[in-house]
């Protein structure tokens, strides 16, 4: 009697697990990101197959502008999307109604020369204050990157408001560079080194040396809504993502494989270049200083609850 109760039970978790597994595999998601390393954990669960094994269909998109990802998920064109912790934060302060379902990647001194401001070669910009007056690109304003280095600008001395920044793509940033349009770019790996490694650019600092580590670079975000209607398919997510997470951090040459396909961006530039380090851990406190940051160049219009972003 007690092997068929016993029999029974593992019939019914079974039955069970199986039923979770096809109800996320019933809803196809697409995850948007732009092209950075940020989201390598993402690139190699779908390469290795490890969303098919956790029970979902996923495929990447790629982003041009991180600053475009609230709209792309509010508009159900991706159902997760990656957008730095500013884009996200104004995002909510804007009043869409997002949550982070989890993290992709963090800070940390290892990789913190994988970010910089680039200048065209033979440019007379050298110090912080020499970008007064001058033509910035950043991908997406109120982005990571751009909101960090105005961090870097304020703590040097500089008055953020002299300096014009303009979105510019990625993709776009070597052509904008060398055709004079922008007077620097504020970018990261792998188009960082693109940029470098083509003589199109040189790096005057990489503005990241200075922050702690482990605050989230990208988190990945989804609109509450659907999050809250698919549980099953956020826990089969962040199972994958976790699980991918340890082979980006263990082999950093796959994921550099991974990205270059996701990117179209050539193995040969991506291989001097450092991936960063994928994080699917996030917390209140990391978002938090994120608010902080941002508090101080008045960019968040009330003071979020940021125990209530975090999808439990």
């Amino acid at each position: 009697m007690r092997t068929l109760i016993t029999l029974a039970g593992a019939g019914l978790l079974l039955s069970a697990a199986l039923s979770t597994a096809a109800m996320a595999a019933d809803t196809a998601i697409s995850v948007g990101c732009t092209a950075t390393t940020d989201c390598a954990n993402a690139a190699i669960a779908v390469e290795d197959g490890i969303f098919k094994k956790n029970g979902i269909d996923v495929q990447l998109t790629l982003i041009g502008l991180n600053s475009n990802i609230p709209a792309a998920l509010l508009s159900n064109s991706v159902q997760i999307g990656g957008p730095t912790p500013s884009v996200f934060l104004q995002a909510v302060d804007g009043g869409l109604d997002l949550v982070a379902v989890d993290g992709a990647s963090s800070t940390a001194k290892s990789t913190s020369d994988s970010v910089g401001v680039v200048v065209p070669a033979g440019s007379s910009i050298k110090t912080a204050k020499d970008f007064i007056g001058k033509k910035v690109g950043a991908p997406g304003i109120g982005a990571f990157l751009q909101v960090l280095f105005v961090k870097w600008l304020m703590d040097n001395g500089v008055d953020p408001k002299q300096v014009n920044f303009v979105e510019v793509t990625f993709p776009t940033m070597n052509d904008v560079l060398k055709s004079g349009a922008v007077d620097a770019v504020v970018s990261a790996d792998p188009i960082m080194s693109r940029i470098t490694s083509s003589g199109t650019g040189t790096v005057v600092a990489h503005f990241l040396d200075s922050l702690p580590e482990k605050r989230p670079q990208i988190l990945y975000a989804a609109s509450r809504d659907w999050a809250e209607a698919h549980p099953d398919a956020v826990t089969a997510f962040r199972k994958s993502i976790e699980e991918a997470s340890t082979i980006v951090n263990s082999q950093p040459d796959k994921a550099k494989a991974a990205i270059s396909r996701f990117t179209k961006i050539s193995l040969d530039v991506l291989s001097s270049m450092k991936v960063s380090i994928a994080d699917p851990k996030l917390t209140s406190e990391e978002l938090e200083w994120w608010v902080d940051v941002m508090d101080k160049q008045n960019m968040l219009q009330s003071k979020p609850d940021v125990d209530k972003l975090i999808l439990k």
